[in-house]
């Protein structure tokens, strides 16, 4: 099974706190489903009138050359004239749908680890508009062993484990924390090598607060892949941060990255972590990193700022928040970037000379 196969967004489940230390309290910060993975795709609103529009664009994702479709990589759709940015992901069919687009000509972005970038621009009216992308992979050749031994892999894995992960997935998407900790279980205990349940497993006991047992869901899920699940790794080091143990933290996060060096939210939370240690410096360079690979990611734009907060730079730090809010107007963590502005703004008006 490839990477791509169990990719979800570390965007999608809010279940920490970012810490902005001039305002007393810990700003929400979202790792894995509240805008949620829905293993049927599900859009990021960011206009506040997207109740009116009706526009849809629906996709297809395919391998050039194998017409085999690509699961589980991120389209990321851009209208700057309409204040829209969206991101989905493909399911198990390479399929995506994104609804509530007013027309307009609209870029479509995916820059997923293992393939070539690709960029184009569609324009959209009121019609329901359908297109294909194509992804070049950017990997040398895979040998006819290791092909014929992945597809062994996902041979076992189908049926039932496979069904019971789907489940937990749809479920997650509906907020059903519960429910989904039960089809990730049955689909662990129908296929024990199963290490992407094993990670949801451990993401979803984070969010119940079962902290023992999410750690014992992230190091069998980092075990049975051998380490080379990034996912796994980054979800490890959340869950040690949330323990305040920002050095044991570090060390797996950065484990991932070796992994996978261009995930945006493998840096967002070492940027969180290095805040914890109380380094600035490397905190923002860490976001700065994460917004190379993705522009609009909102949440190293809360990384950012509360490093400019640790520094007494308040002007940089209203901007982090504003182009948080601008992202994520309707965020997990909004609200209290709102407050966080206020304290900022109070902040910037008191280090003002007379």
């Amino acid at each position: 099974m490839s990477h791509e196969f169990a990719r979800v967004a570390y965007s999608n489940l809010r279940v920490g706190f970012l810490p902005i230390r001039s305002l007393k309290f810990r700003l929400g910060f979202l790792l894995i489903a509240g805008s949620l993975l829905a293993w049927t795709p599900i859009a990021m609103a960011q206009v506040a009138d997207s109740e009116k529009a009706d526009g849809k664009i629906i996709g297809t994702v395919l391998l050039q050359g194998e017409n085999r479709p690509v699961t589980q990589v991120a389209i990321n759709l851009k209208s700057h004239a309409a204040g829209i940015f969206r991101s989905v992901l493909t399911d198990y069919d390479g399929h995506f749908e994104v609804s509530g687009l007013v027309p307009g000509t609209y870029e479509i972005v995916v820059e997923e680890s293992g393939y070539e970038p690709v960029r184009t621009k569609t324009q959209l009216d009121r019609s329901p508009l359908k297109m294909v992308l194509y992804l070049m992979s950017s990997k040398p050749a895979q040998t006819r062993t290791k092909s014929y031994t992945v597809s062994v892999r996902e041979l076992r894995i189908s049926g039932k484990p496979q069904d019971e992960y789907r489940k937990g997935l749809e479920s997650l998407a509906k907020k059903d924390l519960v429910a989904s900790l039960n089809h990730f279980s049955k689909a662990a205990k129908a296929f024990p090598e199963y290490y992407e349940a094993f990670y949801h497993m451990g993401m979803v006991e984070t969010a119940l607060g079962q902290m023992d047992e999410a750690m014992q869901a992230f190091q069998k899920s980092i075990d049975l892949s051998g380490g080379r699940y990034a996912w796994a790794q980054f979800g490890l080091g959340y869950l040690l941060y949330l323990q305040n143990k920002a050095g044991e933290a570090e060390t797996v996060i950065r484990r991932g990255l070796d992994v996978d060096a261009n995930s945006p939210d493998g840096l967002s939370i070492l940027g969180m972590v290095l805040l914890q240690l109380n380094r600035p410096d490397e905190a923002e360079k860490s976001a700065r990193e994460a917004l190379l690979r993705k522009p609009d990611f909102a949440q190293a734009y809360l990384v950012l700022s509360d490093a400019y907060a640790r520094r007494h730079e308040y002007r940089e730090q209203l901007q982090g928040l504003d182009t948080y809010l601008r992202l994520a107007p309707n965020g997990a963590a909004s609200e209290r970037a709102r407050q966080a502005r206020e304290v900022a703004l109070k902040s910037l008006a008191q280090s003002l000379p007379n």
